[in-house]
C-alpha cells in the first residue's frame, strides 16, 4: 500500500508535465491496480465491508452479501446496522483514537438468509481525515457444528459408562426376582381357591413390574451399545410392513387409520434389516402413543438422487416448542410410562446407516419424522434432448391402506 500510495503522489506531481499519451498510460495502471485488488477482494471466502464514519456502506464483497443477505447496489449507503442489528456501530464509531489502535473482535450468531455463527473484526479507517471502519467477517458455522457433535459424542460416551454399571446392578437381581416369583406362582397354585385368587393377581402384577423394568434396561443397553450393522440389499418397503405388523394389535385397540403411500418404484437399499425394523417400530410406536383417542398415520416413501425418505405423519398432540431440542435425548420423555430411549436407539441407528432424522411439529395438528437412509448407488439424472420434446419422466405413487 505505501507504495501505491507513493505512486499517486508522483502522479499528481506530474500531471501538468504529461503528454496525453503518458497520461493514459499512467491511468491503464491505476485501473489495472485497481482491478487486481477487486479480483481478490471477490474472490477470498471472508466477507468485507467498508463503512464510512457514519456507519454507512460503501463497498462490500460477494461473500459478505452472501453472508449477510444483501446487495451492494440497493444496500450502498445504507446504514450496517440494518443488516447487523446485534452490534452498536454507533458506539464503535465514536471510539477515540486510542481506541481504535485496539483490534474489535466479536462473535454473533444471525439468522438471515440463514442460520450461521459468524466470526468478525473491525479495523479503523482513516482517509484524508475521515474515519471509517473496514469490518472481516468469517463462517464459522461448520466449526460450531463440530463442537456441539463433540458435546454430544461426550454424552452419549458418558451414557455408555453408566451402562455397563446400570446392567450389572440391576440385571441380575431381576433374574433372581422373576426365578422366585415362579416358585411362588407354583406355592400358589396348590392353595384353596378361595385363598389362591389374590395372591395370584398380587403374583401376577410383581411379574409385569418386573418385566418392565427388564425392557427398560434391555432399550438402555440397545440404545447405547456399539453394533456396527449388518448391511444387506434390501427393499424397504417389506421392512415397513414388518414393523407395522408387530403393532397390527394396538392399531386396532388405539383406532388408528394406517395409510401407506409408496412409490411405483422403490429403489433397493443397504440396510441391516433388524436394526432399521427397530427404528422403524419405535418412530410408528410413538405416533400411536401421540393419538390416545386415535387419529390417523401417514407413512410414505420418496426418493432423491442420494437418498431414500421415510416420512411418518401422524395427528397427534404434536411436540412443545421448548422439547423439540431435547427430542433425542436419553430419558427425556413426555409420557408418564415412557423411557426415553426410544427416539435416541432411532437416532444411533440412523446415524450408523450414515443417515439422517428431520422432524416438524406443530403443537396439537402432529409430527412428522423422515427417516433419510442413504441410497446403494447414486442415481444419475439422464434428461432426453429437449430438441426431441422430451422430459423426465416422474416418478409415480401409489396409494393403499393398512389396519
Amino acid at each position: 500500500m505505501p507504495t501505491k500510495a507513493g505512486f499517486l503522489d508522483k502522479l499528481i506531481e506530474r500531471l501538468d508535465k504529461l503528454d496525453p499519451k503518458s497520461l493514459q498510460s499512467q491511468f491503464l495502471r491505476l485501473a489495472r491496480e485497481r482491478g487486481l485488488l477487486e479480483t481478490i477482494f471477490q474472490s477470498i471466502r471472508e466477507g468485507v465491508i467498508v463503512m464510512d464514519g457514519q456507519g454507512r456502506m460503501t463497498y462490500a464483497n460477494r461473500a459478505a452479501e452472501q453472508l449477510i443477505g444483501f446487495s451492494l447496489e440497493s444496500a450502498r449507503g445504507r446504514p450496517l446496522s440494518r443488516y447487523l442489528r446485534e452490534i452498536d456501530w454507533s458506539r464503535v464509531l465514536e471510539f477515540d483514537e486510542n481506541e481504535w489502535t485496539r483490534l474489535i473482535t466479536r462473535e454473533i450468531e444471525i439468522t438471515y438468509p440463514e442460520r450461521r455463527y459468524l466470526s468478525f473484526y473491525v479495523v479503523p479507517l482513516v482517509q484524508e481525515g475521515e474515519k471509517g471502519a473496514v469490518v472481516i467477517l468469517h463462517d464459522v458455522t461448520r466449526d460450531r457444528v463440530q463442537e456441539a457433535r463433540l458435546l454430544e459424542t461426550e454424552r452419549v460416551n458418558a451414557v455408555k459408562l453408566l451402562a455397563a454399571g446400570v446392567a450389572h446392578e440391576i440385571g441380575n437381581p431381576l433374574n433372581a426376582l422373576n426365578i422366585h416369583l415362579q416358585l411362588l406362582d407354583r406355592e400358589i397354585r396348590q392353595l384353596p381357591a378361595e385363598r389362591s385368587g389374590d395372591l395370584a393377581e398380587l403374583a401376577e402384577t410383581a411379574r409385569n413390574e418386573v418385566a418392565r423394568l427388564d425392557v427398560i434396561i434391555t432399550q438402555f443397553l440397545r440404545a447405547i451399545r456399539p453394533s456396527r450393522p449388518a448391511l444387506t440389499v434390501t427393499r424397504i418397503d417389506g421392512v415397513l410392513r414388518e414393523a407395522l405388523t408387530l403393532l397390527r394389535h394396538e392399531i386396532r385397540n388405539r383406532n388408528i387409520d394406517v395409510k401407506l403411500e409408496f412409490l411405483e418404484s422403490i429403489p433397493r437399499i443397504r440396510v441391516d434389516r433388524a436394526q432399521i425394523k427397530q427404528a422403524f417400530f419405535n418412530v410408528i410406536r410413538n405416533a400411536f402413543q401421540a393419538m390416545p383417542d386415535g387419529g390417523s398415520l401417514t407413512v410414505s416413501l420418496h426418493v432423491s438422487d442420494a437418498s431414500l425418505g421415510v416420512t411418518f405423519r401422524d395427528t397427534g398432540v404434536g411436540i412443545r416448542p421448548e422439547d423439540m431440542g431435547r427430542v433425542f435425548e436419553p430419558y427425556h420423555t413426555t409420557k408418564a410410562d415412557g423411557s426415553g430411549l426410544g427416539m435416541m436407539i432411532v437416532q444411533r441407528i440412523v446415524q450408523e446407516h450414515g443417515g439422517q432424522i428431520e422432524i416438524e411439529s406443530k403443537r396439537g395438528e402432529g409430527t412428522a419424522v423422515t427417516i433419510l437412509l442413504p441410497l446403494a448407488e447414486r442415481r444419475v439424472r439422464l434428461l432426453e434432448s429437449r430438441g426431441r420434446g422430451g422430459r423426465e419422466a416422474p416418478q409415480g405413487a401409489g396409494k393403499e391402506s393398512a389396519a
